[in-house]
């Protein structure tokens, strides 16, 4: 019988608020400059919490939100702002320099 595998999906796995930072801190680790990438992971997290809520609370529609936070769109500061506070997060920055 042959084995069958299933397409890995963050969203299954971020259950905790400690699963969900761990996870922004290894998507920044691994591709912090793109931010295509970090918007998907955003994408990950609201599916794993509510998408078609977090659309609403955003003002957004949830195909609208889906899509800018594919990795495939293009969403604006703003809206990653605004994506990032309804989910409890913060967004800072700090000096990459030592």
């Amino acid at each position: 019988m042959a084995e069958q595998f299933k397409k890995w999906d963050a969203a299954e796995h971020l259950r905790t608020e400690e699963d969900i930072l761990l996870y922004l801190e290894a998507c920044i680790d691994e591709n912090g400059s793109d931010p295509a990438y970090i918007a998907k992971a955003l994408g990950d997290i609201a599916r794993a919490r509510n998408m078609s809520q977090l659309a609403k609370d955003v003002n957004v529609t949830r195909a609208g939100l889906y899509k800018a936070l594919s990795g495939k769109g293009n969403p604006s500061f703003e809206l990653i702002s605004k994506v990032a506070n309804e989910l409890g997060l913060r967004i800072e920055f700090t000096s990459v320099t030592q």
